[in-house]
């Protein structure tokens, strides 16, 4: 790895994707069946379509199936670039967002310097994919967030409010892990990482799913210091 990426400290992280891939693999169409209601992911992908020019490009991180929010922002005139780490999302995400462009991809590979170089961004979303690393890494993923987008450029985040780190859960028929944290400390981790919180909403959320616990979202949407 060159030192612009050592810089970000991904030198240092033993990457563990064990199981989360193969978990989304098996989930497919049925996370959707699942969230059938995504208020909050619209209302935020919306606060992007208002705020961006027609034909700005967005990066669509963790994409799923591509919907609600890589269909919303095509439909809307924006150029969608959505990656993912399951290969079944990618397909599924082609199948709805055909006007998208869709890879399957970790955002570790989009740090700078790393082995995917997607070009820079007005925007990026990044709907409950943050959550899928350990706590270790987060702060490293924002920070390539950071680096792709153009300065001033806009991010809008969802997490599940949690005080949790690389935990295994029961979910829609397989196991994932995953990471959380409380609202305060949500917010010094992504300012940290050089953004302004410029507006936050919080959501109780009941999965449809019967083995996906009751959960509160947070919604933050965010712009990169210049």
């Amino acid at each position: 790895m060159s030192s612009s990426g050592d810089q970000l400290g991904y030198g240092s992280q033993r990457l563990d994707r064990t199981g989360q891939a193969e978990a989304f693999d098996a989930i497919g169409d049925r996370y959707d069946e699942a969230f059938p209601h995504k208020e909050g992911q619209v209302e935020s992908a919306e606060w992007l379509i208002k705020s961006l020019s027609s034909g700005a490009r967005v990066l669509d991180l963790g994409c799923g199936t591509g919907v609600p929010t890589a269909l919303q922002l095509a439909e809307a005139g924006l150029q969608v670039v959505g990656v993912d780490l399951s290969d079944r999302m990618v397909a599924l995400a082609r199948q709805h967002v055909p006007a998208g462009e869709f890879h399957r991809a970790d955002i570790a590979d989009l740090r700078p310097a790393g082995p995917r170089d997607l070009g820079r961004f007005d925007a990026v979303s990044a709907f409950f994919s943050l959550l899928m690393l350990p706590r270790a890494e987060i702060p490293l993923a924002l920070r390539t967030i950071h680096h792709l987008l153009v300065p001033g450029g806009l991010f809008a985040l969802s997490m599940v409010e949690a005080d949790v780190d690389d935990f295994e859960i029961p979910f829609i028929g397989s196991t994932i892990r995953v990471s959380g944290y409380l609202r305060e400390e949500l917010r010094e981790v992504v300012e940290g990482a050089g953004f302004e919180i410029v507006d936050e909403a919080a959501f109780s959320y009941a999965p449809a799913s019967v083995d996906v616990p009751p959960e509160v979202q947070i919604f933050l949407r965010c712009r990169r210091h210049a």
